[in-house]
This record gives C-alpha cells, sequence and structure tokens, in this order.
C-alpha cells in the first residue's frame, strides 16, 4: 500500500479536497499568494487528509462537511510546520528551503497563522457539528503549544520520563490524528459507538507515528535522513528511554548531564547515540510501537468490513515499517 493507492481510491472525494486547499489559501497578497503556492505544491505525505476521508468512508459516506475537515487537518498541520521551523531554526524541509529559511521568522509564523486561520474558517463552515468541530480543533490547537512548550522545560531540565514523553507526543502529533478521526466520523454522521472507536484508533494511530519517527532518528542515516537532530535539541525520547532501563542508576544519571550539557559539548551526540545503538534502544522503542500498533487494530474491530477499513488497518502498518 502507498498512500498515492489511497488518494486513488478516494478518487472524486480526494479531488475536492485539494481543490478546497488550493481554493482557501488564495490571497491578494502577492507574497502570500505566491509562498502558499509553493507550500502547497510541496505538501508532504498529505496523510491526515486521507486519514480523515478514509475514517469518514468507513463510518458511512463523504459529504462536503467530510471534506471540510479533510482539508482543515492539512492546513492546521502545516501552520503546525511552519511555526516550528521557527522554533527549531529549521533550513530545510522535505528537501526544500522552508519559509523561515528564506524569508525569516516574521513571515514563517506570519503564514502559518494564516493557514491556521484558514482551516478554521473551513471548520466554521461546516453544516452540522461546526461548533464541536471547531472545538476539537481549539483543543488541538492549545494541545499543541502545550506539548511544545513541555518538551522544551523537560529538554531543559533532562529529566524526561517514559511517562513525560507519552504525554508530549500526545500533545504535539496524536492529538491531531485524534481530533481528525473524530471530526471525520462527526461530520460522517456516525454513531457514538463508531465515533468512539475511530477517536481511538487515532490517538493510538498518532503515538505510533511519532514513535517512529524517534526510531528514525536514531536509524535513518542508512534510510538517507540525518540522525540525532533530537539528540542535538537535547530530547530524550523513546529510544534513548529504552536504553535507560538497561543502565544503572549512577550511569543514567551521567547520560542525562552529558546531554544536557551538549550544546557545550556536541561531540557527545555520537557518543549516546552510540549508547542507544550498543544497549538496542531502538528495539525497545519498536517494541512498544507495534503494542499501540496493534491497539489501533483493535480499535476498528467494531467497524463492518469495508476498502476504507482495509486501507485504515494497512495505515496502521504503514507507520510502523515507513522508512521516511
Amino acid at each position: 500500500m502507498t498512500l498515492k493507492e489511497i488518494q486513488e481510491y478516494l478518487g472524486e472525494d480526494w479531488s475536492k479536497v485539494t481543490a478546497l486547499l488550493k481554493e482557501s489559501l488564495r490571497s491578494p497578497v502577492e507574497v502570500l499568494d505566491r509562498t502558499n503556492t509553493v507550500l502547497s505544491s510541496n505538501g508532504g505525505k498529505m496523510l491526515r487528509p486521507v486519514l480523515s476521508l478514509l475514517v469518514s468512508k468507513a463510518c458511512g459516506a463523504v459529504n462536503g462537511d467530510c471534506v471540510r475537515v479533510a482539508a482543515s487537518s492539512q492546513l492546521l498541520h502545516n501552520a503546525s510546520l511552519l511555526h516550528d521551523d521557527v522554533l527549531d531554526d529549521s533550513p530545510s524541509r522535505r528537501g526544500a528551503p522552508t519559509v523561515h529559511s528564506t524569508l525569516g521568522a516574521r513571515p514563517s509564523v506570519l503564514i502559518g497563522d494564516f493557514w491556521l486561520a484558514r482551516a478554521m474558517t473551513l471548520v466554521l463552515g461546516c453544516e452540522a457539528h461546526a461548533r464541536e468541530i471547531l472545538a476539537c480543533f481549539s483543543k488541538t490547537v492549545q494541545d499543541l503549544v502545550e506539548g511544545e512548550m513541555l518538551q522544551m522545560e523537560k529538554a531543559g531540565s533532562g529529566d524526561t520520563s517514559e511517562e513525560d514523553y507519552l504525554n508530549i507526543i500526545f500533545l504535539k502529533t496524536a492529538s491531531l490524528f485524534q481530533t481528525v478521526c473524530s471530526c471525520a466520523a462527526m461530520a460522517a454522521g456516525a454513531d457514538k459507538e463508531l465515533a468512539a472507536a475511530v477517536t481511538e484508533y487515532g490517538r493510538l494511530l498518532g503515538m505510533a507515528f511519532q514513535i517512529k519517527d524517534d526510531i528514525l532518528d536514531y536509524e535513518g542515516e542508512s534510510l538517507g535522513k540525518p540522525t540525532g537532530i533530537d539528540l542535538k535539541e537535547g530530547k530524550i525520547t523513546l529510544p534513548l528511554l529504552g536504553a535507560f532501563r538497561k543502565m544503572d542508576a549512577e550511569r543514567e544519571r551521567q547520560v542525562r548531564r552529558e546531554l544536557a550539557a551538549l550544546p557545550q559539548e556536541p561531540g557527545k551526540c555520537h557518543e549516546i547515540a552510540d549508547i542507544v545503538k550498543t544497549l538496542d534502544g531502538t528495539g525497545y522503542a519498536a517494541g512498544r510501537l507495534a503494542d499501540f500498533v496493534s491497539g489501533a487494530k483493535e480499535a476498528l474491530a467494531v467497524l463492518q468490513d469495508s476498502q476504507a477499513k482495509g486501507f485504515l488497518l494497512e495505515l496502521a502498518d504503514y507507520c510502523a515499517y515507513r522508512q521516511i
């Protein structure tokens, strides 16, 4: 399965989402309109709108509100990336220069705000459940901010626990997946049982997606992806937490101190990465990833069999086995 194959399966509904995205990003301000066009042409995986439409189809049928929810999910996601690039001082994303690197921090933040505003405008245009859907999207924006702040706090203190980590990745990643699935079901008119099932699926899928990202930060070099970004930023993610489980308390304290000192001693980054490899921290993370993937699949048991449900099951495996 590829995301392209799912987009082809979604057919006219997918075309409506991409058309709505294009229309939503138009602006009479030339530099904004031009930048939006470039950004939308390099849209990445488009996983969230794909997920949104699949959930709507699996719960009943796709209508105009479902298309709005799907497009809004991509707008909100990209808004968060524009803001993240400023926070992380990122020079590139998806192989292309970031707005932050080409236009500066202020334009990147402002363009992110524009995308966020357009997402909320689309949601408010829903014919049914507009207030409820808007509340879900607004809560996710709050979660994104709180997750980023908590991660910054923990990177500074160096005392991230596994509980902290799981809370951070829910707030920063899984919250949007959960909202996408919940609102897609709501827009499709799903009953409470189906809505609860796909909401839980979305949460678990989002957790799996981020854990896989964090594994790739240690293993991605062989896949053409730079490694060690999280370590350089002082982030303690699940592979390192897995390595800690095989250390005594004093060794763990030492490694945490070294991590906190990385800005002054960047060479230690490779040493810590080697420790994670030696102690198979990524193996521990892969085991936890498998648990979340299994749970996501189990959550879909109440849905009737359909091609859309089949693709949702395959998406769970995609999150576990993707290489980018």
